[in-house]
């Protein structure tokens, strides 16, 4: 397995190697004054993740120097779950309600995701979407 030149780590929950896995990053552009409504579709979509396994990872996030952008990250097990994810109901009323919020079509990156270390305490602090 290739890892990146990376020694295998202790198994102690906060660290995982990723092999396989297939990564976005999505920059969003909302149009003037849609970034709540932007956020607001984005927030409805990740509440229905749970049910869309193959996603094991959805992040949202605010630019620091643009406040029209929101940067999207996520990954997936493998390139057949990817093209799955791209099928689900959810994505599928994302993706048509998303372009009239948008000033530019979405920024895609593909990266392949190798290592993830968290800290456990993150999850302390996690949103119940019940």
């Amino acid at each position: 397995m290739d890892n990146g030149g990376m020694s295998e780590p202790a198994n102690d929950g906060r660290t995982a190697l990723l092999p396989g896995r297939v990564g976005l990053f999505v920059r969003l552009q909302a149009n003037p004054g849609a970034r709540a409504g932007l956020l607001d579709a984005l927030h409805r979509f990740a509440d229905q993740l749970g049910a869309d396994p193959a996603t094991e990872l959805f992040v949202i996030a605010l630019d620091p120097e643009d406040d029209d952008v929101v940067w999207v990250y996520e990954w997936f097990t493998d390139e057949q779950s990817l093209e799955s994810h791209r099928s689900t109901q959810s994505f599928v009323e994302l993706v048509n309600e998303v372009p009239a919020l948008l000033a530019a079509p979405p920024g895609m990156l593909r990266i392949d995701p190798l290592r993830l270390t968290m800290q456990p305490a993150i999850l302390d602090d996690s949103i119940d979407a019940d």
